[in-house]
């Protein structure tokens, strides 16, 4: 994380509070002291609350992504070994289209602010991740599932053809069904020869990657930049699928994959959603502490302020007692 230098900040804001506090005589200068103090105070009250709101629905949401994680990571990478064992004849979300013209993306953002730059830099990725994988395009369609990120992409002029509204919490994966399933058929119809999704991963309260993954077509090997962010303990990795000679379906091979696949990637997608909610509620959460912070600084400094004010007043005053004195003298 990176750290920025607050002490020219807080000098700067001391030299301009000072050069306030001269331009004003020494009564108005306290009371608009106190009056700022006390509407930074109020504020900070607010940043608090958020903050401890932020904390309590992080910590829901953390739970509800670690229960989900291990299942949501195995389905994938077993998936991903079943397609170097199956033929791609059997189902068209494991055929590579020869060429590329038409990419779908699910932008899974925010609907409220205040998690600092949360959600410009999913976008930024969702850019960057276009231009480097397909330049040649010049459009990307874009499904947003966020009030925030519909926004941010209408802003850079992306082609956005969808926007699901998106529930403040995400209950099951029945909610982002409709998404999984118009991405599906557009792709199963030719619409789309590529889906990704991109999303903020969660590693810990204090670090989220903005992450782009590829769903479809599901191939063996996909690039390390659009594939999915491997955690600390990689569930599948010790599965070795050149040790089967063969995989048995029961009924039959067509039916298992129609059923399973399309699961598969509203799994994918849900688990996204659960990852971007629990990297949005650590954002805000970690936004509002240091507008906390920020608020008891600039008491701090106020306070300060107030009592020099204060005290060349009442040196003032003594000065005027004392010449007063002397003149009657």
């Amino acid at each position: 994380m990176l750290r920025h230098n607050r002490a020219p900040i807080l000098a700067a804001r001391r030299k301009a509070v000072c050069v306030e506090l001269n331009a004003r005589t020494m009564p108005q200068a306290t009371r608009e002291i106190k009056r700022r103090i006390k509407s930074v105070s109020n504020t900070r009250k607010i940043t608090k609350a958020m903050e401890m709101v932020a904390a309590a629905k992080m910590r829901r949401a953390v739970a509800k992504v670690l229960a989900t994680r291990s299942y949501a990571d195995l389905a994938w990478q077993t998936v991903i070994h079943l397609a170097k064992k199956v033929d791609t004849r059997h189902h068209p979300f494991f055929r590579e289209r020869p060429e590329i013209k038409n990419v779908a993306l699910v932008l899974i953002s925010t609907n409220r602010g205040l998690c600092g730059s949360f959600n410009i830099n999913l976008v930024r990725q969702v850019t960057e991740s276009i231009k480097i994988h397909h330049p040649q395009l010049k459009t990307t369609n874009i499904i947003s599932y966020g009030v925030r990120g519909r926004d941010e992409a209408r802003r850079r002029h992306l082609n956005l053809i969808a926007d699901f509204h998106k529930e403040d919490i995400t209950d099951d994966s029945t909610i982002i069904r409709p998404i999984a399933q118009l991405v599906a058929k557009d792709y199963i119809e030719g619409r789309c020869d590529k889906v990704f999704v991109a999303f903020t991963d969660f590693i810990s309260a204090l670090e989220q990657r903005p992450h782009v993954k590829q769903l479809l077509p599901i191939v063996p090997k996909i690039d390390e930049r659009l594939g999915h962010i491997i955690h600390e303990k990689d569930l599948a990795a010790d599965i070795n699928v050149e040790n089967f000679s063969e995989f048995i379906f029961e009924p039959d091979t067509k039916t298992v994959l129609d059923a399973f696949l399309p699961r598969l990637v509203e799994v994918q997608i849900y688990q996204a959603v659960l990852e971007s909610e629990a990297s949005e509620h650590s954002a805000r959460m970690m936004a509002m502490r240091n507008a906390s912070d920020a608020a008891d600084e600039m008491i701090g400094d106020l306070t300060l302020a107030f009592n020099k004010a204060r005290q060349a007043g009442i040196t003032a005053e003594l000065a005027d007692i004392t010449g007063g004195r002397a003149a009657l003298e």
